[in-house]
């Protein structure tokens, strides 16, 4: 069949073009000609030896990079044989206690040619850690390991809710991680900042675009204020954004976020690099979005929403599986999510033109206008905090603002689909032919037992000693602003300490957070 030929990239002569300051058409020129995006699964369930069996299923059906989800108790800092623990070890994502669990997660997998992204934030550095030590022991150089580490301490506050230790302290973990990565790991992305879970929590396009790139600027002030140049960090910044079903929103909102984080890094925070300036981010489909009624049309949805993530010029894309509102994904879900992607890659070719929405009348329309909405949000929290972006979503966080921003914003989608305003396919209309669930992912309470008669076993078998006297240098180096945590925590995880024993170590002298309720 012959195809019609098209050309790298349509526009005006002297219009902007994709790979030109300030990115709006795409961070390079030849965009998916070059290089197609990252198809990077989400796996994590019950002990390391599954979910490591489930990573060499995703690289064997052409997956090539990994994503890691944890379990409840490791995003919160809690050992599995904890009493906080109970019932939640392996039910959403891997546990992951201690180094012996990072050794067995990615047995058999070169980190040296796999891109890894883990999902975690309150505790990221300790399990940086652990993988930086899996990979030391394996051989690799730590210039080879590529990947991403969400670490968005400040949507935690926000949004998620999986907090540890108060805000500033927080920040000083983000910022160790940051100095170390740039000393240490130059192709990891030590920081992922997040709007898809402001998003999840109700938010609108536009807020998500603000309180992401607003919690973005914060980090990068932090960071700057350590004494780094911030050319010599911002480039291995990364993005984490929504698809929503509201497919050329979506899009609009993905050209508007790489226009305004451009603008902002270079005329105010002075960034010379033309890489500093680069929005490069990774997409994931709207968990939100999925139902439990009829689930199968969640194929259909999903598939829009990658396309609406391909279309807006994402790096890397994750699509949800049609189950996963109801549990983990089954091996057959994940593999039909991955063929999402790989038929909008290989079939549709919308991979041959950089931007092909670029020059639409309603796409540049709402590009604009989500882009206005979304510095006048940013200019309130500059206000807010005198000039600083950083002292502005301090005071955000702390006066429960953003939370009732967010609140409000789904108080009146909920309102939306109670009246049917907003119509929701198999749930508020057109609600026939919902039948049994699919078979669903089970994890076996047997999980549990394993996983807790492993950490006895860690314990058992390390050196009491070194573990005390690990602990006690993370301690004492949290005690000094000046000192980079990143080197204690390595050597209290490579004594085989648990993560909950060293967040208890940090949290001697950070304290612990509890949020303020937004009424």
């Amino acid at each position: 069949m012959e195809h019609v030929p098209v050309a790298a990239a349509y526009g005006e002569d002297d219009g902007e073009w994709p790979g030109l300051y300030p990115f709006t058409r795409g961070p390079y020129a030849s965009m998916y000609r070059s290089k197609l995006w990252t198809m990077r699964m989400f796996a994590g369930f019950g002990g390391p030896d599954e979910t490591n069996g489930r990573f060499h299923e995703i690289l064997g059906a052409g997956g090539d990079g990994l994503s890691v989800a944890f379990d409840l108790p490791t995003l919160m800092g809690v050992d599995s044989d904890s009493p906080l623990a109970l019932g939640e070890v392996g039910r959403c994502g891997v546990a992951v206690d201690a180094l012996a669990d990072a050794e067995d997660l990615f047995a058999g997998i070169d980190l040296g040619r796999v891109t890894t992204s883990m999902t975690i934030n309150a505790p990221a550095a300790i399990l940086l850690a652990m993988y930086v030590a899996v990979a030391d022991g394996a051989g690799v150089d730590r210039a080879q390991l590529g990947g991403t580490i969400q670490a968005d301490i400040l949507k935690e506050y926000q949004a998620e809710k999986e907090f540890l230790f108060p805000p500033r302290p927080s920040m000083r973990l983000v910022t160790d991680m940051i100095r170390f990565c740039s000393a240490e790991l130059p192709r990891w992305h030590p920081l992922s900042i997040s709007g898809y879970h402001i998003r999840e929590a109700g938010a609108t396009a536009a807020q998500e675009l603000a309180f992401t790139l607003g919690n973005g600027f914060a980090y990068v002030e932090a960071a700057a204020a350590t004494g780094l140049d911030v050319d010599a960090f911002a480039p291995r910044l990364s993005f984490f954004f929504n698809a929503t079903i509201e497919f050329f929103e979506e899009i609009a909102k993905y050209r508007a976020a790489r226009r305004v984080w451009a603008r902002w890094m270079r005329e105010r925070y002075g960034a010379r690099d033309p890489r500093s300036w680069l929005c490069r981010f990774h997409v994931q489909t709207s968990g939100a979005s999925l139902t439990a009624q009829q689930p199968e049309i969640n194929l259909v949805r999903t598939a829009l929403e990658a396309l609406a993530g391909v279309l807006g010029g994402t790096q890397s894309l994750h699509t949800n599986a049609m189950d996963e509102v109801l549990a983990l994904p089954t091996e057959r879900s994940a593999r039909l999510a991955l063929r999402t992607q790989q038929v909008i890659a290989y079939e549709t070719g919308v991979a041959l033109v950089a931007d092909p929405l670029g020059g639409s009348y309603l796409v540049e329309a709402m590009t604009d206008e989500i882009e206005a909405q979304a510095e006048a949000i940013l200019r309130r929290i500059e206000d807010v905090g005198g000039g600083s972006m950083l002292e502005g979503v301090y005071a955000g966080v702390e006066s429960g603002w953003f939370q009732g921003q967010i609140a409000d914003s789904a108080y009146e989608l909920a309102r939306k689909l109670d009246s049917g305003e907003r119509v929701v396919v198999g749930v508020n209309r057109f609600t026939d032919g919902d039948g049994a669930p699919p078979d669903l992912l089970h994890i076996d309470a047997a999980v549990e037992d394993r996983q807790r008669k492993r950490v006895a076993e860690v314990r058992a078998h390390r050196s009491a000693t070194a573990v005390t006297e690990a602990l006690a240098k993370v301690t004492e180096d949290a005690r000094y602003p000046d000192r980079n945590l990143m080197p204690a925590i390595l050597d209290a995880v490579r004594a085989y300490a648990t993560e909950g024993e060293i967040v208890a170590a940090l949290a001697e002298v950070f304290g612990r957070w509890t949020e303020v309720p937004v009424i």
